[in-house]
């Protein structure tokens, strides 16, 4: 799967991906149009492939047929043909808003103590589990997270911490808030095993005894995840498949059903709303640049009538 990031599945909504299909065409970028969109360049290519696929078929392209829908250059050949086919395009169903689940805290406590019990790394899995619902951060990004992110030199936590432009999957640095009990109690236990394990460690007296520019999280051998580069015509993509796996796995350990990181972010977003939180403060946390992206992606829930007008009196 040439992926860029991880596997991130947003709304996929028919309007956002005909506009993602007019600015593919008017010379934008995959990677250009995944920032103003605020997901991944693979949901990017997915979606125009699909909706440039659908409108091929249906209503019919000028000198494109199904088979050159894939390809980028032939898209901006014929972008006037195109532009003209979607003006009486009618999206069919499929293109609507998808659910994401919305994890109950209950439900993330009972599921980490199922890690704690099943895991053989019981506080790397933990920490690692708590991360994504702590911080909002994406898979590629919390295996780009170093020690010295989440440790000052003194070994004190970061509460106000910044994920580096070099991990951000936008490329952007943005704030990253270590302030979550559980996250810090997994961490510490996890750290102190990697202290007396020689994982990662250095010889001054700093950051708990650990090298600062060591991945915060390692596996067993006492390596990062790692992380493999893709590019073609200029673009830089990247996967990393292990950390992918090890969610999965944790989330068969959780017996969380239905649940992925991109659920985590969702559960993070609907925190965030409840406690007051705009679309932009949304976005800052979450990595994602305008409000109507935020808004398409993570949408607020909307109470019921019945919510609203009960007991006013």
């Amino acid at each position: 799967m040439p992926a860029d990031q991880e596997p991130e599945r947003g709304n996929e909504n028919a309007a956002q991906a005909v506009e993602m299909l007019k600015a593919v065409v008017d010379g934008a970028t995959y990677d250009a149009v995944a920032s103003r969109f605020g997901v991944t360049r693979t949901a990017v290519e997915r979606r125009i492939k699909a909706i440039a696929a659908r409108l091929s078929k249906e209503v019919g392209i000028e000198g494109l047929n199904a088979d050159g829908v894939a390809f980028v250059q032939r898209l901006r050949q014929h972008r006037a043909a195109i532009l003209v086919a979607l003006a009486g395009f009618e999206p069919p169903a499929p293109f609507g808003p998808r659910h994401h689940r919305v994890v109950a805290s209950d439900e993330i406590t009972q599921a980490a103590q199922r890690i704690k019990g099943r895991s053989a790394r019981p506080w790397h899995d933990q920490s690692m589990f708590y991360m994504l619902f702590a911080t909002g951060a994406r898979p590629l990004e919390i295996a780009r997270i170093e020690v010295r992110d989440y440790l000052g030199t003194d070994g004190s936590v970061r509460r106000a911490s910044e994920l580096r432009a070099e991990a951000a999957i936008t490329g952007k640095p943005r704030p990253l808030y270590f302030t979550s009990t559980r996250l810090d109690d997994a961490l510490a236990a996890y750290l102190s095993e990697r202290v007396e394990q020689g994982q990662g460690v250095t010889t001054g007296s700093g950051y708990r005894g650990l090298d600062p520019h060591s991945c915060l999280f390692l596996s067993p051998a006492g390596l990062g995840f790692a992380i493999k580069a893709f590019g073609a015509d200029g673009q830089r993509r990247y996967l990393c498949r292990p950390i992918l796996e090890a969610y999965r796995k944790l989330f068969r350990y959780a017996d969380l059903r239905d649940v992925t990181p991109l659920s985590a972010r969702h559960t993070v977003a609907a925190r965030l709303y409840e406690r007051g939180a705009d679309e932009e403060q949304v976005g800052v946390l979450l990595g994602i640049s305008g409000r109507s992206a935020v808004r398409d992606l993570f949408p607020k829930r909307r109470p019921a009538m019945s919510e609203l007008v009960h007991d006013l009196v």
